[in-house]
């Protein structure tokens, strides 16, 4: 009877549908280092937020002006009390620069700051009393004063004065008596309104500041126009500018308001009311800073181990060549420490510089330990050129804005179609 050789039946472990769902079931649980991380990338930007936000309150914060009020005392001819009415200019025209300094540096951390000067013109119409229908008798002309609303005063540079007439007037910090404690007010000392001939005003002011400038738009008529070197502003607040013009060497805008564009009268007779949220802003924003580009790159870690790791299976299923899965777990290592390279090199670097080192890095690494193990040089070959493409197409989401999640997606695309083409001959049910 002769011999018959009968085929050792295949372990269940050793077919193709295992070894997909080790490797998969091996790409969910290096999520939990990519995760680690990630929260290392959000303590380094807490920690950044934290140095800034020290570094800025010691050179100046954000820049909030509300002035200049014509402030008169008057005697309520129904309660007979002392109360305050405050008018606001006629005409309101500004002109402002902001110099963006070189960043202040604590460690390896930068604050991006600025010197604005704020030049203030324009002119008041006579007070008008009649709303409130008190007698010329009960108002205190000769101690009218003028009052400016603003924040950041430890920053203000020198003396604070306003030309009214052919007269100057000192203005002096006051006690905060308004409900939001961050805006201070400054206050000139007593003048006679009526003896002012005219009341044309000039007033200049300069801080030191950061984050943001917002003015208040109290003139019947504001005309505002600000200048900077800083190439990447915010417009913000409740009024647009009517005119901008942006360029990488900064940016200058315009805006004209009127009376009719805010809910807020000329005068008011009780306490001066509130208007920050009716102010124009200008934020001097850094669009995507490093560690954001950070977080965004780890967002795609996933993506990166999974396609890496297919790429492999591919390999490993079309050429018969065994990987295993300690091999995997070394390859999987080396893709998390892309980003922990990237975030270090960042921190001392720029992204740009830190991302292809890191890039390169990685990719060489998993090239050259690509050879011992499939034996050759032609897949290793192609695992490098694929990874130098897929870290080069996360490179452009990343630095892209507006086009980001069209370019994603079609780049996802792209790469499906690529996989369903070259698993297409792959015999799945061995």
């Amino acid at each position: 009877m002769e011999n018959q050789d009968f085929e050792k039946p295949q372990s269940f472990f050793q077919t193709t549908t295992a070894k997909m769902i080790m490797v998969g079931l091996l790409t969910l649980v290096l999520l939990l280092p990519l995760s680690f991380v990630q929260n290392l990338i959000t303590e380094r930007s807490q920690r950044q937020s934290e140095v800034v936000a020290e570094t800025t309150s010691k050179w100046g914060e954000s820049v909030y002006f509300y002035g200049p009020i014509l402030k008169i005392p008057y005697k309520d001819p129904v309660t007979l009390k002392i109360e305050n009415a405050y008018f606001f200019p006629e005409k309101l025209n500004n002109t402002s620069t902001a110099e963006i300094k070189t960043p202040l540096q604590r460690s390896i951390y930068k604050s991006n700051v600025f010197t604005t000067k704020m030049q203030f013109n324009g002119n008041y119409s006579n007070p008008d009393f009649s709303k409130k229908n008190v007698p010329n008798e009960n108002i205190f002309w000769n101690k009218t004063s003028i009052v400016i609303r603003t924040t950041n005063l430890k920053s203000v540079k020198d003396e604070v004065k306003i030309k009214i007439g052919n007269t100057n007037y000192t203005f002096e910090p006051i006690r905060n008596t308004q409900a939001n404690d961050s805006i201070e007010s400054l206050e000139t000392g007593y003048i006679d309104i009526n003896s002012v001939k005219n009341t044309n005003f000039n007033l200049a002011i300069t801080y030191n500041g950061s984050k943001r400038i917002s003015i208040a738009p109290i003139g019947k008529t504001t005309n505002a126009k600000m200048t900077s070197n800083w190439a990447s502003p915010n417009f913000n607040g409740s009024f647009i500018p009517n005119d901008k013009q942006i360029t990488d060497k900064g940016f200058n805008a315009t805006w004209k308001i009127s009376h009719f564009n805010r809910p807020f009268a000329q005068e008011n007779f009780e306490a001066l009311p509130d208007l920050s949220k009716y102010a124009f802003a200008v934020d001097f924003i850094t669009p995507v800073d490093e560690y954001q580009q950070n977080e965004r790159a780890s967002k795609y870690g996933f993506l990166v181990i999974g396609l890496t790791f297919l790429i492999f299976f591919l390999i490993q299923s079309i050429s018969k060549i065994s990987i295993h899965i300690f091999q995997y777990v070394m390859i999987g290592i080396a893709l998390i420490m892309f980003y922990t390279l990237l975030i270090s090199i960042t921190e001392h670097s720029s992204f740009g510089f830190a991302y292809a080192i890191a890039g390169t890095s990685v990719v060489a690494l998993i090239s050259l330990y690509s050879i011992s193990i499939l034996k050759d040089r032609k897949f290793p070959t192609f695992i490098g050129l694929s990874l130098s493409v897929l870290y080069t197409f996360i490179y452009v989401i990343i630095q892209l804005e507006d086009y980001a999640l069209l370019v994603g997606s079609i780049g996802l695309f792209l790469i499906l179609a690529a996989v369903m083409y070259f698993s297409r001959k792959i015999e799945w049910n061995k």
